[in-house]
């Protein structure tokens, strides 16, 4: 094994939690978030050797969210989308169990749950947060306020299960 491929394995020993957690906060379902990640993972292994040490979180990320627009976008998703899967959690390692905060998350409108996460979770500045989502600034705002508003009444009521 090279020095890449340890380093590599060294990254995805270490953060695919994280991701597998920030994934599944953007869909809300452990099946898609594991799916986006390996995705997400495989298209760093092609980038590895080019891309910038110290960057790598920031560049699997911004692939993992755009995995995520395209995936919602493609006319298969909206078609085949099902709830009556059971929701199966991975091993206890790798997930953390759902909470009020997910469930509330996932009560959120689709761009207003992915502007939270990655502003508020991940702490993306509002510049960087609208190149990921490739949208303005000003509406990054909006989305931004609009969902911590929701996510504060559905906490506050209790009403998070109704995802």
């Amino acid at each position: 094994m090279n020095t890449h491929d340890e380093e590599f394995s060294g990254f995805v020993v270490t953060r695919r939690p994280h991701l597998l957690r920030t994934a599944y906060a953007l869909c809300g379902d452990w099946h898609r978030a594991d799916d986006l990640v390996q995705t997400a993972l495989l298209k760093l292994y092609a980038a590895w050797r080019r891309v910038e040490p110290g960057s790598e979180e920031a560049y699997v990320r911004t692939i993992l969210v755009r995995a995520h627009i395209d995936q919602t976008r493609r006319p298969w998703w909206r078609r085949e989308r099902s709830g009556d899967l059971p929701e199966r959690p991975g091993p206890a390692e790798q997930v953390e169990e759902r909470s009020e905060l997910f469930d509330a998350l996932q009560a959120l409108p689709e761009m207003q749950r992915k502007v939270v996460v990655l502003r508020h979770w991940l702490q993306l500045s509002v510049a960087e947060t609208a190149r990921e989502l490739r949208i303005s600034e000003g509406t990054v705002k909006s989305h931004s306020s609009r969902g911590l508003t929701g996510l504060r009444a559905c906490l506050e009521s209790g009403d998070a299960s109704r995802t």
